[in-house]
Protein backbone atom coordinates (compact mmCIF):
# COMPACT_ATOMS: atom_id res chain seq x y z
CA UNK A 1 0.00 0.00 0.00
CA UNK A 2 2.89 2.35 0.75
CA UNK A 3 4.20 1.34 -2.65
CA UNK A 4 1.03 2.58 -4.24
CA UNK A 5 0.60 5.86 -2.80
CA UNK A 6 4.09 6.98 -2.78
CA UNK A 7 3.50 5.94 -7.08
CA UNK A 8 -0.03 7.87 -7.25
CA UNK A 9 -1.68 4.60 -7.62
CA UNK A 10 -5.37 4.19 -7.11
CA UNK A 11 -6.72 3.17 -3.74
CA UNK A 12 -9.12 0.44 -5.11
CA UNK A 13 -7.11 -1.52 -8.20
CA UNK A 14 -4.01 -0.11 -7.80
CA UNK A 15 -3.03 0.49 -11.84
CA UNK A 16 -4.93 3.90 -12.57
CA UNK A 17 -3.45 7.03 -11.47
CA UNK A 18 -5.40 9.66 -9.12
CA UNK A 19 -3.40 12.57 -10.86
CA UNK A 20 -2.80 12.96 -14.69
CA UNK A 21 1.08 13.71 -13.34
CA UNK A 22 3.17 10.68 -13.61
CA UNK A 23 5.90 12.80 -11.43
CA UNK A 24 4.14 13.86 -8.39
CA UNK A 25 7.90 14.67 -6.71
CA UNK A 26 9.04 17.83 -8.28
CA UNK A 27 6.30 19.20 -10.08
CA UNK A 28 5.65 22.68 -10.18
CA UNK A 29 2.40 23.32 -12.15
CA UNK A 30 -0.68 23.15 -11.49
CA UNK A 31 -2.05 19.65 -10.88
CA UNK A 32 -4.47 17.70 -12.47
CA UNK A 33 -6.16 14.85 -10.56
CA UNK A 34 -8.52 12.34 -12.51
CA UNK A 35 -12.26 12.52 -10.99
CA UNK A 36 -12.68 9.33 -11.90
CA UNK A 37 -9.91 6.27 -12.28
CA UNK A 38 -9.20 5.62 -15.13
CA UNK A 39 -8.77 1.88 -15.31
CA UNK A 40 -11.94 0.80 -12.54
CA UNK A 41 -13.85 3.89 -12.37
CA UNK A 42 -13.26 4.41 -8.76
CA UNK A 43 -14.59 7.95 -7.36
CA UNK A 44 -11.88 9.82 -5.91
CA UNK A 45 -13.85 12.98 -4.95
CA UNK A 46 -16.93 11.17 -2.71
CA UNK A 47 -18.78 14.65 -2.05
CA UNK A 48 -18.29 18.75 -2.70
CA UNK A 49 -15.80 19.59 -0.34
CA UNK A 50 -14.48 16.05 0.53
CA UNK A 51 -10.81 17.38 0.41
CA UNK A 52 -10.60 20.15 2.71
CA UNK A 53 -9.19 17.45 5.40
CA UNK A 54 -6.58 16.72 3.31
CA UNK A 55 -5.05 20.72 4.63
CA UNK A 56 -4.34 19.06 8.03
CA UNK A 57 -2.33 15.91 6.57
CA UNK A 58 -1.06 18.86 4.32
CA UNK A 59 -0.14 20.96 7.74
CA UNK A 60 1.12 17.95 9.61
CA UNK A 61 3.50 17.12 6.24
CA UNK A 62 4.66 20.87 6.42
CA UNK A 63 5.92 20.74 10.12
CA UNK A 64 7.37 17.29 10.20
CA UNK A 65 9.03 18.83 7.56
CA UNK A 66 10.21 21.74 8.80
CA UNK A 67 11.44 20.03 11.98
CA UNK A 68 13.83 17.55 10.34
CA UNK A 69 14.90 20.28 7.92
CA UNK A 70 15.61 22.63 11.65
CA UNK A 71 17.07 19.25 12.96
CA UNK A 72 19.43 19.05 10.26
CA UNK A 73 20.27 22.99 9.49
CA UNK A 74 21.11 23.68 12.27
CA UNK A 75 23.81 21.02 13.06
CA UNK A 76 25.90 23.50 10.13
CA UNK A 77 25.64 26.47 12.51
CA UNK A 78 27.35 27.32 15.63
CA UNK A 79 24.16 28.75 17.81
CA UNK A 80 21.54 26.68 17.90
CA UNK A 81 19.19 29.39 17.12
CA UNK A 82 20.51 31.01 13.98
CA UNK A 83 17.99 33.19 12.08
CA UNK A 84 19.61 31.82 8.94
CA UNK A 85 17.96 28.83 9.89
CA UNK A 86 14.34 30.32 9.22
CA UNK A 87 15.39 31.10 5.46
CA UNK A 88 16.47 27.59 4.86
CA UNK A 89 13.18 26.37 6.39
CA UNK A 90 10.95 28.69 4.41
CA UNK A 91 12.76 27.61 1.08
CA UNK A 92 13.03 23.52 1.54
CA UNK A 93 9.01 24.31 2.86
CA UNK A 94 8.05 26.02 -0.47
CA UNK A 95 9.97 23.71 -2.31
CA UNK A 96 8.20 21.08 -1.24
CA UNK A 97 5.29 22.80 -1.11
CA UNK A 98 3.44 20.78 -4.60
CA UNK A 99 4.31 17.50 -3.35
CA UNK A 100 2.37 18.12 -0.01
CA UNK A 101 -0.46 19.06 -1.67
CA UNK A 102 -0.55 16.20 -3.89
CA UNK A 103 0.57 13.64 -1.49
CA UNK A 104 -1.47 15.31 1.15
CA UNK A 105 -4.76 14.53 -0.94
CA UNK A 106 -3.32 10.43 -2.26
CA UNK A 107 -3.08 9.91 1.62
CA UNK A 108 -6.32 11.44 2.58
CA UNK A 109 -8.00 8.97 -0.33
CA UNK A 110 -6.67 6.55 0.98
CA UNK A 111 -8.09 7.52 4.54
CA UNK A 112 -11.13 6.79 3.94
CA UNK A 113 -10.98 4.13 1.15
CA UNK A 114 -13.62 1.36 1.59
CA UNK A 115 -11.49 -1.47 2.82
CA UNK A 116 -14.58 -4.10 2.45
CA UNK A 117 -13.67 -5.60 -1.07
Amino acid sequence: MIKDILTNKCPHCGKGRIFNEANIYFNFSRPKMNEYCPNCGFNYQKEPGFFFGAMYVSYGLTVAQGIITYLIASTFFEEKFDLRIIGIIAGILLLLSSFNMRLSRILWIYLFKNYSR
